[in-house]
């Protein structure tokens, strides 16, 4: 991806664009619904705030289009109940908790599409 974030490097790509296919299999896994781009673009921009990230807005509609791609193509084991998912969060709710196995897949998985773009 060129022309990225200017302020992220490549982990904290990673990791934002993990939350953001994090929160669309959460969402999917409570709705059956996926989260819209409104609801991404809101998302990133918490993340954002929480870890001091910046990022241009064409940046940002590439890593929301990234998660829109992602999260429906991942066949990785994902909670489905309440308690579990809450468990994929850390306690600010603003950062994942990485020993997570469903986390660490799904980061993988982010780490992977990045590389190959």
């Amino acid at each position: 991806m060129s022309n990225m974030p200017h302020n992220l490097d490549d982990e904290a790509r990673a990791e934002l664009l993990c939350y953001l296919v994090v929160s669309q299999l959460v969402a999917r896994a409570l709705t059956d619904k996926w989260l819209t781009t409104e609801n991404l673009v809101e998302s990133l921009r918490i993340w954002l705030r929480a870890n001091n990230g910046s990022a241009e807005w064409q940046d940002r509609l590439i890593l929301v289009h990234a998660a829109n791609c992602l999260a429906p193509r991942l066949s990785i084991p994902f909670p489905s109940d309440e308690p579990s998912l809450a468990r994929l969060y850390g306690v600010d709710r603003w950062q994942l908790d990485y020993r997570s196995p469903a986390v660490q897949s799904a980061y993988r998985a982010c780490v992977e599409y990045l590389s190959h773009r």
